[in-house]
């Protein structure tokens, strides 16, 4: 595949004994991700992978030989848009899920960020890259 479609996400979860990494790694290819990058972390443990460190990014270029500059990152939590930003990646905030409170309550991290597109869904978010870059979709 020319463009991994990669997960990364913070899943603090399953350092607490809720969940295991395998079960949301099963979960995340359903959706169809090519890879998956998991934090299991919890915030207090200050690890270098959890967003909004960049670890699970570098780790995804790394693996995959991605130019960072040269992706996207499509979040809905505050912490996915500052992770790309660090990295220069292009950044789409979508409103659904957390991303409203990203945008209200956590104004204040993210006001000197330059978001590509805010998109109302996962959906939106696609159709806009699509037509941003002029990529016709397979049918």
């Amino acid at each position: 595949m020319d463009h991994p479609f990669v997960s990364f996400t913070n899943q603090p979860g399953i350092s607490a004994g809720k969940a295991s990494k395998q079960e949301f790694v099963e979960e995340l290819k359903e959706f169809g991700f090519d890879d998956t990058f998991i934090c299991p972390h919890d915030r207090n443990e200050r690890c270098h992978c959890r967003k909004p460190n960049t670890g699970m990014l570098i780790a995804a270029a790394e693996k995959h030989e991605l130019d960072l500059k040269k992706c996207v990152v499509i979040g809905d939590r505050w912490s996915d848009i500052v992770a790309a930003d660090k990295v220069k990646s292009m950044k789409i905030l979508v409103k659904t899920g957390a991303g409203q409170s990203a945008i209200t309550e956590h104004y204040d991290r993210l006001k000197n960020i330059k978001i590509d597109y805010l998109a109302d869904n996962l959906n939106d978010a696609v159709n806009w890259l699509y037509q941003h870059f002029q990529i016709k979709k397979e049918s």
